[in-house]
């Protein structure tokens, strides 16, 4: 009999583990099990709008996805729609694929104003996830201040200081670009509580920021090392040159005719948000770099703004019928084993780290552990699974179902952009009837 395998998430991590189940010459079926009526995760909701060649790994998942063996489940909600419990009954293997869509907290005075947004939540917003839709951040002011200094934190700068031009052919939510339009953004202040060297971000995110129609990047000089020291890996000290010699060059761009500034502020640590209810600023400590770790100088300064979006790494939430660790924000597990029958692969098993194809091989050790631990299926999978969510009434979409809303945002599209997409979920089953 069959292997029938779950994996609950349709993103990066889930489709690797698909992919490398199989791989193998085994008997087995694999079912996708997506709470969104979208697939690819991360790649529709999180990569940035104006990356448009990353996301076109979601192509590779297609074909996954369409080969025999595979169902997928969109609209259908673990704890929801069916239990964890449930799924063990039904299915002889489970995998956990659910990634990390919590924003961590800052942990300082003032982060509960109005107008402080985690960069999952505004990311998701410009994005068009249907799980922020409705943010409504407040854009009207002139200087938004973004914490952290690695891919994301560059993304939403740029994101919201890019011309309505240099957005035609991305897929931006269409509330989203109206407010960055009409917004009176100047200046982005991007902070960090170390210094160049130690920044995050890659070389290819930071060359954008250089040629940028409408903006400056701002950064002190001063603070720019000689050369990079320090003990690295060649392949680190390969990546922090590449960005010194970058970050070199930002002084010489010219700023005639750029209304707009990235400010890159290094030897910075937030210690409160300021304002009353609503941000009006933000007080930072400098600091210095030792041994590798930021140390506060006792040296402040405030910044006023109206924004302030923390993009210091995300967080997973408590699986139903997982054991959580709280403290490092992932399910407990051994080796990717969580429980008789049940894996985690991504961000949920390691934390959220590395980038997309860094879940890769998540998904070949789970196949492996699954081949493992299951030498022949006892469980009745898919069918058990679609009787049960029928008897619910659970509007459950399948792949080709996705096609079809995949194509009618492709259809709506402005001339020049990928898509138009749905941003509610209502809206993406209509699309459907």
């Amino acid at each position: 009999m069959s292997i029938n395998v779950a994996v609950i998430g349709a993103g990066p991590s889930g489709f690797y583990t698909v992919d490398a189940l199989l791989k193998d010459d085994k008997d087995v079926r694999v079912d996708i099990i997506e709470r969104l009526p979208t697939p690819f995760g991360l790649i529709r909701g999180g990569v940035a709008p104006d990356h448009q060649t990353t996301k076109k790994v979601a192509r590779v998942y297609e074909k996954t996805a369409l080969r025999d063996g595979v169902g997928y489940y969109g609209n259908v909600e673990v704890g929801r729609d069916v239990t964890m419990a449930e799924l063990r009954e039904m299915y002889d293997a489970i995998v956990l694929a659910v990634g990390a869509p919590r924003d961590r907290k800052l942990g300082i005075p003032g982060e509960d104003k109005a107008g402080v947004f985690g960069s999952a939540d505004f990311v998701g917003w410009y994005n068009g996830h249907p799980d922020f839709t409705d943010l409504q951040p407040d854009l009207n002011t002139g200087t938004v201040v973004v914490i952290g200094q690695g891919n994301v934190a560059v993304d939403v700068a740029r994101v919201l200081v890019k011309t309505p031009e240099e957005m035609t052919d991305t897929d931006i939510a269409d509330h989203a670009a109206d407010a960055i339009k009409a917004s009176p953004i100047t200046d982005v202040y991007m902070v960090g509580r170390r210094g160049p060297i130690e920044a995050k971000f890659t070389n290819v995110e930071l060359r954008e920021m250089g040629k940028l129609d409408d903006c400056q990047p701002v950064i002190d000089a001063t603070q720019l090392p000689d050369q990079v020291e320090g003990e690295w890996s060649d392949r680190d000290k390969r990546l922090k040159d590449r960005n010194l010699a970058t970050m070199k060059e930002f002084p010489d761009v010219d700023p005639a005719g750029k209304s707009k500034r990235v400010h890159f502020t290094f030897y910075a640590k937030p210690i409160e948000i300021l304002g009353g209810d609503k941000v009006e600023g933000i007080r930072l400590e400098h600091t210095r770099v030792e041994d590798g770790r930021s140390v506060g100088t006792g040296e402040f300064f405030d910044i006023e703004c109206g924004l302030v979006i923390p993009a210091i790494g995300y967080f997973s939430d408590p699986f139903p019928g997982v054991p959580f660790d709280a403290d490092n924000g992932i399910v407990v597990h051994d080796e990717g084993r969580v429980s008789d029958g049940v894996y985690a692969v991504g961000w949920i098993k390691r934390g959220p780290t590395g980038v997309i194809g860094t879940n890769k091989p998540d998904g070949d050790i789970a196949a492996t552990q699954i081949f493992e631990d299951i030498a022949e299926g006892t469980k009745p999978g898919r069918e058990a699974l679609e009787a049960l969510l029928a008897e619910r009434n659970v509007r459950c979409l399948t792949y080709q179902d996705w096609q079809t809303i995949d194509a009618a945002e492709v259809a709506a599209a402005k001339l020049g952009a990928p898509r138009r997409k749905f941003v509610t979920i209502d809206t993406m089953i209509a699309a459907l009837d």
